[in-house]
């Protein structure tokens, strides 16, 4: 029998914390509210763990290679991640002003965390250090380990990150679905909910929107370089786009991403490099969705997002999320540090994050995988006289 979808879970998690938060008593609800402030508290404990396990190897294992070629492979990929970063930025506080006027949490009450139910117990579970502590030690060993060239750390880095991906898709991922069903209980109870279901459907179908229309720049712009029809070379790399939307997973979807991409006339040698790099670097279906949902959050929590502080949390993101893990909300799981350090984000508007996230981690990712073909093919035209 197939495992049900992650997905699938979390719809069913919002529908019965929605029901329970409107039928069940307080003490009920209060259960679950004490698990999301315990799972909330390891997640913290666990958020510098994963940024030093996600950045350190994937910086160092960048760093060794082929030189310009690579070079010149990953400034694209930033770029375009950037790029769906501003898109997602300038669309949504453009929109978000008449799309989510009526869903304002900081309108609607004073203190909106007046409203909400208290676990019965708090429990702490200091971090190990914080989180630009963490994001410091983990730029510093990824440099250091390229610079220096040394296997012995990075073979034990990369260990690392095998034990971190296993907290998260062993324990992690399958607590999520309760703990955002705990979420939305609370918000039911506390009147908030009605609010938050609205943005979720909004802010939804403007993260598809704006995935077609990046993957509609980045094609327009790679075939305007090679001379090549844009709709055709999109058209080639569909077969990518549906897999990854089943698979969640970059990874997952390499053999099928290089596939294609050959078949659009890149070069062998070209595809063999850039795409199984690219799965782990270039992300701007992730980054459009990060960037939309965290707008949306502090849209209605009536917190200032001008662009001179989303901007900083872009060109951070497009380094944060350098290798992130091959299960579902991996993106997301690498940038709650920023979020919380760069955005002021509290354990409540991340856990909405995640909820935010993982509801369309899929489309996501098909928009990643297919926008690999289109730097891929502008690497092989840019770097064709020296091959």
């Amino acid at each position: 029998m197939r495992k049900f979808g992650l997905l699938p879970r979390i719809i069913l998690a919002i529908l019965l914390g929605v029901a329970i938060g409107t039928f069940a008593p307080e003490w009920f609800v209060r259960i679950f509210v004490t698990f999301n402030e315990i799972f909330g508290n390891f997640l913290g404990f666990a958020i510098p763990l994963i940024i030093i396990a996600f950045i350190a190897p994937g910086i160092g294992e960048i760093g060794k290679g082929a030189g310009k070629f690579l070079g010149l492979t990953a400034s694209i990929a930033y770029i375009s991640t950037i790029a769906a970063g501003a898109l997602a930025y300038f669309a949504a506080s453009s929109l978000y002003p008449s799309l989510l006027k009526n869903a304002s949490l900081s309108g609607a009450m004073e203190n909106p965390e007046e409203s909400l139910l208290k676990p019965f117990l708090e429990l702490e579970i200091p971090a190990p250090f914080e989180v630009m502590t963490a994001l410091i030690i983990a730029f510093t060993l990824g440099l250091g380990m390229s610079a220096i060239k040394g296997e012995a750390l990075k073979t034990a880095m990369i260990e690392f990150r095998s034990i971190i991906e296993l907290v998260i898709s062993k324990v992690i991922i399958p607590l999520l679905p309760i703990h955002i069903l705990g979420i939305f209980a609370n918000m039911t109870y506390g009147g908030q909910v009605q609010t938050i279901i609205s943005v979720f459907a909004k802010v939804f179908v403007l993260i598809i929107l704006l995935h077609f229309t990046m993957l509609l720049l980045q094609y327009s712009a790679s075939g305007a370089l090679s001379k090549k029809n844009p709709f055709a070379m999109l058209k080639s790399m569909m077969a990518a786009y549906f897999t990854a939307l089943g698979t969640q997973s970059s990874a997952s979807t390499i053999p099928v991403t290089l596939q294609r991409t050959k078949n659009m006339g890149v070069r062998e040698k070209t595809a063999d490099f850039t795409v199984p790099l690219l799965a782990n670097i270039h992300l701007s279906g992730s980054t459009i969705t990060i960037v939309s949902c965290a707008m949306a959050i502090m849209f209605i929590n009536g917190m200032d997002y001008s662009f001179v502080i989303v901007l900083p949390f872009i060109m951070m993101l497009g380094v944060t999320m350098i290798a992130a893990p091959g299960v579902p909300g991996g993106a997301v799981m690498a940038a709650i540090g920023l979020l919380q350090t760069m955005l002021d984000f509290d354990s409540t508007m991340v856990s909405l994050m995640i909820a935010l996230y993982l509801a369309q981690d899929s489309f996501g990712t098909a928009c990643n995988v297919t926008g690999d073909g289109a730097i891929a093919n502008a690497v092989d035209k840019l770097t064709q006289p020296k091959l």
